[in-house]
């Protein structure tokens, strides 16, 4: 992994040293070391992965409160996404800024999302492969979500509302507004 670029807050892009030649390539895709080495001490303690068919179908915005807030660690293993991360801790100079960048499978880029963000991807690509490494287990009454056009927000996620491809759960999200933040941002 390369020196990560800073996003929002503690988000962290990863990029790759990728070594290609004529048989394929080869890079180092997790490195607990390497993490530390850039303020990231976060024991993972599973993997995650969801496949997506269509082009334009958007997973979030989710959260899980605490005690099982999560950390997550996001690649792309087949196709493009646009990430997306909102800062929701509360009394934090970002709260409610977003931040969007592409991850693909061919640049192999992984961004590093701290608890207290609601997270969430648009698929640029059909048949998206998408993996990530969390800090906590998965807690059925501790997940929530935000709606992910909410105008409040205004994320620009480069398509338009009638497009998308989302579960009920997202199509029903609360809102923004009556969003109440489980988060404190830690100074």
């Amino acid at each position: 992994m390369d020196v990560p670029i800073v996003l929002l807050q503690n988000t962290k892009l990863f990029v790759p040293v990728i070594h290609r030649d004529s048989r394929g390539s080869f890079c180092e895709v997790y490195s607990k070391r390497t993490l530390r080495e850039f303020g990231i001490d976060v024991d993972f303690v599973q993997d995650n992965q969801s496949s997506s068919l269509e082009a334009g179908t958007v997973r979030g915005l989710h959260y899980q409160s605490p005690p099982f807030a999560q950390a997550k660690l996001v690649r792309v293993v087949r196709g493009r996404i646009h990430d997306v991360v909102v800062d929701v801790r509360r009394g934090s100079p970002t709260y409610g800024q977003w931040h969007k960048v592409e991850l693909s499978a061919d640049g192999g880029e992984q961004l590093f999302v701290p608890e207290g963000f609601l997270h969430g991807f648009i698929t640029l690509e059909p048949d998206t492969y998408v993996i990530y490494k969390v800090s906590n287990y998965y807690s059925r009454e501790h997940d929530g979500a935000v709606l992910w056009n909410d105008p409040d927000l205004a994320i620009d996620w480069g398509i338009a509302a009638t497009s998308v491809h989302l579960s009920e759960k997202d199509a029903s999200a609360q809102s923004f507004g009556a969003f109440c933040s489980p988060f404190v941002y830690a100074r």
